[in-house]
């Protein structure tokens, strides 16, 4: 049996902690000490872990990405064929668990500091490119190659949008709406 350190222990509780202020207080209200209080912790522990907020709240958007790639992951191994790929890709971006007016309003406090923030960049550059990797890897099988670029793009421009969307308004915007949503561009855009 693995044994894990306490360390490693109490950087996942204060990530995860600090990502659910993010989902209360959006990056402006979210403090050191408020994710302290979160956890259950003092603010200088937070500081043992992490050297700033920024880095802190680089970890939690670390830590959150992990969550939903993984839950794409899950489902890309279940798909047998193209369309059950790019399926998998848009049902996974759309759990339940995940596309929640809270969470998506955190993500919408974590984008809007990455223009200054490169670490915060950096790691956006690469959830990018994963979303890019995964919907080429079915398109190319579905579109003409020349289109696959323009509609992965579309696609991931409508699933940041739809995001987006949810984290500014409280309620209205289901998964259900969401997904209905995509299905309606794809049907439109990937003939079946």
């Amino acid at each position: 049996m693995k044994l894990t350190k306490i360390s490693a222990i109490r950087r996942k509780e204060l990530r995860q902690a600090a990502f659910e202020v993010l989902q209360q207080e959006g990056m402006a209200g979210a403090t050191l000490e408020k994710v302290a209080a979160h956890a259950g912790a003092s603010k200088g522990i937070v500081l043992h872990y992490f050297r700033s907020k920024q880095e802190l709240f680089e970890h939690a958007m670390r830590e959150a990405n992990l969550s939903l790639s993984e839950a794409v992951n899950a489902r890309l191994k279940q798909a047998t064929t193209p369309c059950e790929r790019l399926e998998a890709i848009i049902e996974g971006n759309f759990e339940e668990r995940f596309f929640r007016p809270s969470i998506c309003h955190a993500w919408l406090s974590l984008c809007a500091e990455v223009p200054r923030e490169p670490q915060l960049a950096r790691i956006q550059k690469v959830i990018h490119a994963r979303m890019r990797s995964n919907l080429m890897s079915a398109l190319v099988h579905l579109l003409p190659r020349a289109e696959c670029e323009a509609v992965a793009l579309a696609i991931t421009a409508l699933i940041d949008g739809l995001w987006l969307r949810a984290g500014l308004q409280s309620e209205g915007l289901t998964r259900d709406i969401a997904l209905n949503q995509m299905r309606e561009y794809l049907k439109y855009r990937i003939p079946r």
